[in-house]
């Protein structure tokens, strides 16, 4: 992989997915016949439920930047639809070209993931530069796409909407991010119940996947080296190829030396070192 000074980012956003997702998320699932470009943004009700589940595409956008310098960016979909329409001079704005993507069938669909896959492999091969691949979408139709990008040497990246992502999907990338989890994006109201909150809230106990996943993660570094104390961020990389879906903050910590602070029965932090590391905690 190129060292981060030479990333180069390309970013596939599959609109209308995300935009549904969200929509669904904040307002409650679309009905067996509604389609997106069945709601009217001038209609006052509809305005108010398009306002609620507005997709921040300038968050998904910087969050992307954060793996390098963002050298492609596309969004797909029939930007004819008032809904879509509304959120394409903020595209714009970002330099992000717009696909157009008419209807193909009386159904509506129009063969988004399709041209999407067709485009990621056909840039990755004109462009060897490239070293990341952000697909912004969530269905299970990315799974072979995310594959192929790995076969490549590529490192995929993964958005989607909580709720209306494939989990094989989001294993297939090297990561996966929640929407609701970008820095800058407001947690949809509906998200999850009060009393799964106040679980996020709290130290993850003991029994907890995550806290089986930091000591499975330290335990196969120790196997690497003789060494007793682990890079924090080398146990999080590797946290990440175990599950891409792993995220702290969805957990309820700001960052990842505080998730493994909450697990003192399971590990130690060292705080003497500029490097900050971690080990196993020893038995008594």
């Amino acid at each position: 992989m190129a060292e981060p000074t030479d990333t180069r980012v390309a970013v596939y956003i599959d609109f209308d997915n995300i935009v549904i997702s969200r929509f669904s998320q904040v307002n409650g699932r679309f009905g067996r016949q509604q389609k997106m470009k069945d709601l009217d943004p001038l209609e006052p009700e509809t305005a108010k439920m398009l306002d609620d589940a507005t997709v921040d595409l300038g968050a998904v956008l910087d969050f992307a930047s954060s793996f390098g310098t963002v050298a492609v960016s596309r969004a797909y979909a029939d930007w004819s639809v008032p809904v879509n329409s509304t959120y394409s001079q903020q595209l714009i704005d970002r330099a992000v070209d717009l696909i157009q993507l008419f209807p193909a069938t009386k159904a509506g669909k129009n063969g988004a993931d399709i041209r999407l896959a067709l485009d990621v492999t056909d840039d990755l091969f004109r462009f060897p530069h490239l070293t990341h691949v952000v697909i912004v979408a969530g269905d299970s139709d990315y799974i072979a796409l995310a594959q192929r990008c790995k076969q490549l040497g590529r490192y995929v990246v993964g958005i989607g909407v909580t709720g209306s992502v494939s989990p094989a999907f989001a294993l297939a990338c090297n990561e996966f991010k929640d929407y609701d989890a970008l820095p800058g994006v407001t947690a949809a109201p509906r998200q999850a119940p009060a009393r799964a909150r106040k679980q996020q809230k709290t130290a993850v106990e003991p029994s907890n996947p995550a806290a089986d996943l930091l000591v499975k993660a330290l335990q196969l570094a120790q196997t690497k080296n003789d060494d007793e104390w682990q890079s924090a961020s080398g146990i999080k990389s590797q946290m990440l190829r175990l599950d891409p879906t792993f995220q702290e903050r969805a957990l309820g910590f700001k960052s990842f030396t505080d998730f493994a602070s909450s697990l003192p029965e399971h590990v130690e932090l060292d705080d003497g070192t500029t490097l900050r590391k971690i080990r196993l905690r020893a038995k008594s």
